[in-house]
Order: structure tokens, then C-alpha cells, then sequence
């Protein structure tokens, strides 16, 4: 499977439904945190699938691998509200937080 960069700029909603597919959300669970129906959510998912050139395979589990993209791009928030600390977390010199792995 491969998973290639962004390929275009995601709307915000979109980015929304990805932050709730990080968390675990299922379709519906999104849909009603959203107000919207679950087939909005459906093609909103297909849509950034498709910008990450995802491709469903019948092997493969699209939405875990969207989340795994949506992660390496926009960072682990997900992890920041199951309190676990990044690996590459590091101090900077005015004691905040940094991902060592994106300022390398």
C-alpha cells in the first residue's frame, strides 16, 4: 500500500471529520457529532482517502490508514487527549513542548 503526501489543501470540515476518525469516532458517532448524515461522512472519508491516494484494496483498512496519514501530516493531537506524550517529545529553551521529529 502506498500512501504518498497530501495532495491538495483539506477543507476544514474535513480535517474536523479526520480529527474525529483520530479519536476513534465511528461514521455515525461522526455524523451525529457533526449534524450531519452518515453518507456525508462516508464521502467526506472517500474524498480524503482520495487526497492522500489511499485505494481500497478489500485488504486493507482505509480508515486506519487515513488516520495514520491525517497523523503524520497534522500531528497527534488524538494523543494529546488520551494524555500520552509523544516519543519525540522535547524541551525547547523556553520550556515549551516540541516534536523533535518535525524540527529535524
Amino acid at each position: 500500500m502506498e500512501v504518498n503526501i497530501l495532495l491538495r489543501e483539506l477543507t476544514p470540515f474535513e480535517k474536523l471529520v479526520c480529527e474525529h476518525l483520530c479519536d476513534g469516532l465511528t461514521n455515525g458517532a461522526i455524523a451525529r457529532t457533526t449534524a450531519h448524515t452518515e453518507k456525508v461522512i462516508e464521502n467526506t472519508v472517500s474524498r480524503v482517502a482520495h487526497a492522500f491516494s489511499i485505494k481500497s484494496n478489500g485488504e486493507v483498512n482505509v480508515r486506519v490508514l487515513l488516520a495514520l496519514a491525517y497523523r503524520a501530516h497534522f500531528g497527534d493531537k488524538a494523543f494529546d487527549k488520551l494524555g500520552v506524550a509523544c516519543s519525540h517529545l522535547t524541551v525547547g529553551p523556553n520550556g515549551e513542548q516540541i516534536c523533535a521529529r518535525h524540527t529535524q
